[in-house]
């Protein structure tokens, strides 16, 4: 039997077990389940004949601590860290974020305690929040040189190591398209949210009634999609915080915003053609993977973190799988049309108050080597599956939607905004989004919703 009839076999036999759960995966969606320690993976060799790097043999012994909050690289991380320690004689220990703690409350306990790590790995927001006080600065790393784009400033100084790019937008199956069309399908012949309109129109009327597959959880709804009236004001993170301000503050209305319209106008689009119209909130997100593989669908509003459902639903690393924009308006002159939403969504912050002056050092040696090593590049993209901001790194990713996100990265077609939004934020005002999917309010209540939200933030 076929990977994907198997896949959706058992999506089908779970789905009344799981019917009314949440999947919430790591914060925000920004990962997958955790390493599950009886799957069989398949390694991709990793070539280590050659290394160039320069290691400081004053750091041989030097013992040091990484805490990770990215559950699903956990081995991964284990596996760098004990291929750094033949060839640098450092040890790090992995500490993985366990479940039921936020990455934020774990270091900020550890610090209480005395006992802080001397490596984290953060979301944006905890790094900003934790920056000038903690963590130990980094402004004059050669490697901020490889990564310009990605690193986040906080007063002008950087306290942080952008692990990884991920992006997000509307994931497509160029397969199925063509297959549903019956030509070819070229993904930068549709510039506008008309034209997209368009290609869903043409697809219903060849036989695919719904093709938009649109997940239901708060997360994507608040935080995935929801972002983007900040993020893409114009494209920027201070852009986005600019707006946040003005919201919180009252000096925008946003009744008069003109992101939030086109936000709506191009989820409307979506949720007119979704799969699960009929019942939108009780759409099943493996489910949604599964339709994608097998072309029940063509789209998926998603990001490059989803590769790993897709992959359990029978997808293949040679699939012609990648993303288009996330359509706001008819203006091809505007970035919103043409760019994908990319950025650094970890960073690794070294401790500046109790690590001393050696530990620190080592660190930094392991995030140079992440960098500057042959062995060190490959791992980040081959071991770990991330998709590196460093310039320098020559290693594709392996996966389709990794590298699609790379190629339009490297090739200037993403923009590198972050909205940075309290914990709550994907949560409340998911509930708010869910509630306007199903139907059961209008953008007038929803725009309400919005600004009862920030005016309560002040």
């Amino acid at each position: 039997m076929k990977k994907k009839a198997v896949a959706r076999m058992l999506a089908a036999a779970l789905a009344g077990v799981l019917g009314v759960s949440t999947l919430t995966g790591c914060t925000f969606g920004f990962a997958s389940d955790p390493d599950d320690p009886n799957e069989t993976k398949k390694e991709i060799p990793i070539d280590t004949s050659k290394d160039t790097f320069a290691y400081d043999s004053s750091l041989e012994g030097t013992k040091i601590t990484l805490l990770n909050s990215k559950a699903e690289i956990q081995n991964a991380l284990e596996k760098m860290a004990a291929q750094f320690e033949k060839k640098a004689g450092i040890n790090i220990e992995v500490m993985p974020v366990t479940d039921g703690d936020s990455p934020y409350t774990k270091v900020v306990s550890m610090y209480n305690s005395g006992t802080p790590p001397t490596m984290a790995i953060l979301d944006t927001t905890d790094v900003i929040a934790l920056a000038e006080e903690k963590a130990l600065d980094l402004s004059s790393e050669k490697w901020i040189t490889e990564a310009e784009e990605y690193v986040t400033r906080v007063n002008d100084k950087v306290y942080s190591f952008p692990l990884c790019i991920e992006g997000r937008g509307i994931i497509y199956n160029k397969t199925v398209l063509e297959e549903t069309l019956g030509r070819e399908f070229d993904p930068a012949s549709v510039t506008t949210l008309e034209e997209f309109q368009d290609l869903l129109q043409e697809l219903a009327d060849a036989g695919m009634e719904r093709p938009v597959s649109m997940a239901k959880e708060d997360w994507s709804l608040g935080a995935h999609q929801l972002q983007y009236i900040y993020e893409t004001e114009d494209g920027t993170s201070p852009g986005a915080q600019k707006v946040i301000e003005e919201i919180k503050d009252g000096s925008l209305d946003l009744a008069e915003y003109d992101r939030l319209d086109q936000f709506l106008d191009m989820f409307d689009v979506l949720r007119e053609y979704n799969v699960a119209k009929g019942d939108p909130l009780g759409a099943d997100y493996d489910e949604m993977a599964i339709d994608l593989a097998d072309g029940k669908t063509a789209f998926w509003f998603n990001g490059n973190w989803a590769w790993s459902n897709l992959e359990e639903a029978g997808a293949e690393t040679e699939d012609e799988y990648g993303f288009l924009p996330y359509f706001m308006n008819n203006d091809t002159e505007d970035f919103v049309n043409s760019k994908i939403q990319a950025s650094p969504s970890k960073q690794v912050m070294i401790d500046g108050q109790v690590a001393d002056e050696k530990q620190q050092a080592a660190a930094k040696e392991f995030l140079n080597w992440i960098v500057y090593s042959e062995i060190g590049q490959q791992m980040i993209v081959k071991t770990a599956n991330l998709i590196p901001p460093f310039q320098n790194n020559p290693c594709e990713p392996t996966d389709p939607l990794s590298r699609d996100i790379y190629n339009k990265a490297h090739e200037g077609q993403t923009f590198n905004a972050s909205a940075i939004v309290p914990n709550d934020h994907w949560a409340v005002l998911g509930a708010s989004m869910q509630k306007y999917l199903a139907g059961r309010s209008d953008r007038e209540e929803l725009t309400k919703d919005i600004e009862k939200y920030w005016a309560e933030q002040k």
